[in-house]
């Protein structure tokens, strides 16, 4: 059904309404009947409609409680189907599986508003309860960071890595969507590791050093990590010697043995400092 109530530009709310999209989309859901199923922003119940056909229990999460009434009075005869009304960004994980009778293990499915995909993304994917794996629609340039190989990468693809195999699926047209936005969208599919892709003492330490290490992603790795780190550049130059990499190479081209060899040569440089 098309939605009935205005769009709201505070919630970044574009719904999906092509139905060959959404199709696809719950096509590529390959959740078991063992599976929980949440859907992050049902909105008006298209999504909704084509993995209720399939899920054992499904769980909806809808923030805005004009869609959040009407899901409930849609769903109302399908007791498998549970509307949760919450900003995802605040409700923990296991509330929103209690709520609607689920547990482990769980999978996410998602169109996720441009202005919170990535706030969303990384809320499941780094949560203690963590799913198998997150199918989300987000802004295709999003999704192609979150999935670049080196040579392309961004401090959003590490940090999406360390958690998640990331692979974007199709692109959807702005036209796919009421009212359309002015980007093109992308599905992206992130399987869940079942811990840190990248073996460190200290994860939140591995992931400050890549952000500093693309405070300036244009230039050179030595220049970027100085700038980062606020060091002398023939420091960030030594310390890049000591992890086997060159200086000369810039941010986007090292993969995450290379900033785990990187990260445990600032360790080091960090002890004998100390």
């Amino acid at each position: 059904m098309t939605p009935r109530v205005r769009a709201r530009k505070s919630l970044g709310q574009h719904w999906l309404t092509d139905g060959r999209y959404l199709s696809r989309i719950a096509a590529a859901a390959d959740f078991t009947d063992a599976d929980t199923v949440l859907e992050v922003g049902a909105g008006t119940g298209l999504l909704t409609e084509r993995l209720a056909t399939r899920a054992s229990r499904l769980v909806a999460v809808e923030v805005d409680s004009r869609l959040a009434a009407a899901l409930r009075e849609r769903f109302a005869g399908k007791p498998k189907v549970r509307i949760f009304e919450a900003n995802v960004l605040e409700a923990e994980v296991d509330a929103i599986l209690s709520a609607g009778d689920g547990g482990l293990p769980y999978v996410v499915v998602g169109n996720l508003p441009y202005f919170i995909g990535t706030a969303i993304i990384r809320k499941f994917i780094r949560d203690r309860v963590r799913p198998r794996w997150v199918i989300a629609t987000l802004q295709a340039e999003v999704a192609a960071n979150m999935a670049a190989q080196p040579g392309h990468m961004s401090y959003l693809s590490v940090e999406t890595q360390v958690f998640a195999e990331a692979q974007v699926l199709f692109r959807i047209p702005p036209r796919a969507f009421t009212p359309a936005p002015k980007v093109d969208s992308a599905v992206i599919r992130l399987d869940v590791h079942d811990g840190p892709g990248v073996e460190v003492d200290d994860m939140d330490s591995f992931l400050a050093l890549a952000r500093a290490g693309f405070a300036a992603p244009r230039k050179r790795l030595r220049n970027s990590l100085a700038i980062g780190l606020r060091v002398d550049p023939s420091e960030a130059d030594a310390m890049i010697g000591r992890a086997g990499l060159d200086p000369g190479r810039r941010p986007a081209e090292l993969s995450l043995p290379d900033w785990r060899a990187l990260y445990f040569a600032l360790r080091a440089r960090t002890a004998e400092a100390g």
